[in-house]
């Protein structure tokens, strides 16, 4: 389900089979390093459209968490934490963070047990087909994932 009025609805009515929240960690910055941003953002965006299309009506994508990569770590981290236990507090069993940002790989415990990274995949240059290609092989991968930690959480 997106995070939109007409799927928010249907979550509603539907809550207690969604059980799996999603958010995609999006680093902003402003210097030379902003191309290669922009196109982790563009990956996991993608990467994680994908992901709930191959899982509707089991898990929620919300909007992405955004941040500087200026921003002190603890800070997003902190501000991360929150999210995850807002999610946790409004009945979302699984929480699952998609990240290309490898700083996130070294965070603290309980949040790493969420985190799934993946390198990022330059798509600007790809067909739109090759890009749609891409994605699925990506998210082949990540499927597995996701269901051992239902089963191991479960």
């Amino acid at each position: 389900m997106n995070w939109n009025g007409k799927e928010v609805e249907l979550y509603l009515k539907e809550k207690k089979y969604i059980d799996t929240a999603v958010i995609p960690l999006l680093p902003v910055g402003l210097e030379e390093d902003m191309k290669t941003f922009a196109a982790q953002g563009e990956f996991i965006s993608l990467l994680s459209m994908h992901l709930e299309h191959q899982f509707k009506g089991r898990l929620m994508l919300f909007p992405a968490f955004t941040y500087l990569k200026t921003e002190d770590k603890g800070s997003a981290e902190k501000r991360l934490g929150d999210w995850k236990a807002a999610m946790k507090e409004t009945g979302f069993q699984y929480v699952f963070f998609l990240t290309s940002d490898s700083d996130w790989r070294f965070t603290d415990e309980e949040l790493e047990r969420s985190l799934m990274w993946l390198p990022s995949i330059p798509l600007d240059n790809l067909d739109e087909k090759y890009k749609h290609s891409i994605m699925e092989d990506q998210v082949k991968q990540l499927l597995n994932v996701i269901v051992k930690k239902w089963q191991s959480e479960g």
